[in-house]
């Protein structure tokens, strides 16, 4: 089966955070099943001030074995003249085509090249359309998304999600596509060192994530404000610079200063040596499709407690974790609960959950069965 997945960014643009990791294993696995042939049509941008991907061959062809398409982009974050010129070719070249975002340049051109060539689609939004409190521009998106609903149809399109929360509020936007539930795989370590546990009894917070309103780290530092000190908080990661200079002045202003750590961007071992330094990750975010940092987090043995705005209600279940509201109040009584429980227990089975359910393997077995099921109705 020829698969095209087409995506505004892609590995190694780790700026753009969860989603670019969720493709990249994605692929990385499709790509090791006999009956796949892909290739991903991408930008080179890889972060703001004209960063970008800088590959030595056209196209590149990844260790597993996959082609990945890099196209210039001028502005935005994915406007490619280039990309959309070889969008076509590329498209009838497949037997179906995967797509991901949604209010990004590639997204209503493929799938109207979809739609005249009358190829199956699968669209993954990536929580795109979830909502909160903050959420920007809803007028400009309706129009988009009622555009993207005129050009599909439940026969050909699949719009995959990745929890029920995130199938429930995507269906009422995007109403003619069929819904499918897959979470994401997890790279997990081979092993977890031996650990120290909070450390001169201080107890370690982490955050990992995109540095964004949405994520809830201002209440996250507000709640380390009525800790008064008896915890450390390291936040890692990059966003909008006037917003990432607006947490380190409210650090400031709250005088928490000396008990908060901006490490910025972390990737690869550092970021497995920073997960195996702390004690609990926190995930306050208003709103998650998956919240991919709280599968890394369990698969290194970490601890975790997670916003009732993120999908992962069965951490209680699994004794690997808590699932909270994200005001200050709730998170100052979870942080409080967690440090009296056993962490390292609870790290083991979080990682032993990751390793039953959270494969990259079986996410990529569903995918590729919602992928022959789809091909083979589009040709009834």
């Amino acid at each position: 089966m020829k698969v095209l997945h087409i995506v505004p960014t892609f590995y190694p643009a780790t700026y753009f955070g969860g989603p670019v990791f969720s493709v990249y294993g994605l692929c990385n696995a499709l790509s090791q099943m006999p009956d796949v042939e892909l290739r991903v049509l991408t930008t080179d941008n890889a972060g703001p001030e004209l960063r970008r991907i800088k590959p030595e061959t056209f196209p590149v062809l990844f260790p597993n074995g996959y082609s990945v398409y890099y196209f210039k982009y001028l502005f935005g974050v994915s406007v490619s003249p280039l990309m959309l010129f070889r969008m076509p070719s590329m498209i009838r070249w497949a037997d179906i085509v995967h797509i991901t975002s949604v209010y990004s340049f590639p997204t209503i051109p493929a799938l109207l090249f979809c739609k005249i060539l009358q190829k199956p689609v699968v669209w993954s939004p990536r929580g795109a359309l979830q909502r909160w409190e903050g959420s920007t521009r809803p007028l400009l998106k309706k129009v988009w998304e009622s555009i993207c609903n005129a050009l599909l149809d439940k026969n050909h399109c699949v719009l995959h999600v990745t929890s029920e929360n995130e199938a429930e509020e995507s269906g009422q936007k995007i109403t003619k596509a069929r819904i499918e539930i897959i979470k994401n795989g997890i790279d997990i370590p081979k092993e977890n060192p031996e650990r120290v546990w909070m450390p001169d009894g201080k107890l370690r917070l982490l955050f990992i994530g995109r540095l964004h309103p949405k994520k809830g780290i201002k209440n996250l530092l507000q709640a380390v404000k009525i800790l008064n000190g008896n915890v450390i908080l390291t936040i890692c990661g990059t966003g909008d610079d006037d917003y990432a200079l607006s947490l380190k002045n409210m650090a400031d202003e709250l005088g928490i200063a000396e008990y908060i750590h901006f490490a910025g961007h972390v990737e690869g071992d550092e970021k497995s040596r920073i997960f195996w330094s702390s004690d609990v990750s926190v995930v306050p975010s208003y709103t998650e499709n998956f919240a991919m940092v709280v599968a890394e987090a369990l698969a290194h043995g970490v601890p975790v407690i997670a916003s009732k705005g993120t999908p992962w209600s069965e951490i209680i279940g699994h004794q690997c974790g808590l699932w909270v509201e994200n005001d200050p109040a709730s998170l100052v009584r979870a942080i409080s609960e967690i440090r009296n429980k056993d962490l390292h227990q609870m790290g083991l089975n979080g990682r032993k959950w990751m390793e039953e359910e959270f494969s990259w393997a079986v996410a990529a077995e569903d995918m590729f069965n919602v992928y022959k099921r789809l091909v083979n109705t589009s040709h009834n």
